[in-house]
């Protein structure tokens, strides 16, 4: 795809980019070399190729979830500084409106 002097006045206005003269032929080239390399890219067959999240395959690290039994509630809220129907009551630190 060849890439006008137009098509860099179009995108530099789109990104709200100011590109000087002197840098102009080095961006034309620079997104042509881009736009070849995509149209390189979609030239691939990826028809029998599944679509994947990751590059390499992935497993789950976590352990599995077993049911054990927890801390008495009395045992976890006896050292609480404020404790209110069985829970930990906490200052409150957002204002109402």
């Amino acid at each position: 795809m060849k890439v006008t002097e137009n098509d860099i006045k179009v995108v530099a206005t789109l990104s709200r980019l100011s590109i000087r003269e002197d840098e102009k032929a080095e961006v034309i080239a620079q997104l042509d070399k881009f736009l070849t390399y995509v149209e390189n890219l979609q030239a691939i067959d990826t028809e029998k190729i599944q679509p994947t999240t990751y590059a390499l395959p992935m497993q789950n690290v976590f352990r599995a979830d077993e049911v054990k039994k927890s801390l008495d509630r009395e045992l976890a809220l006896s050292n609480a500084p404020l404790k209110e129907d069985g829970y930990f009551k906490v200052p409150r630190v957002l204002e109402e409106e």
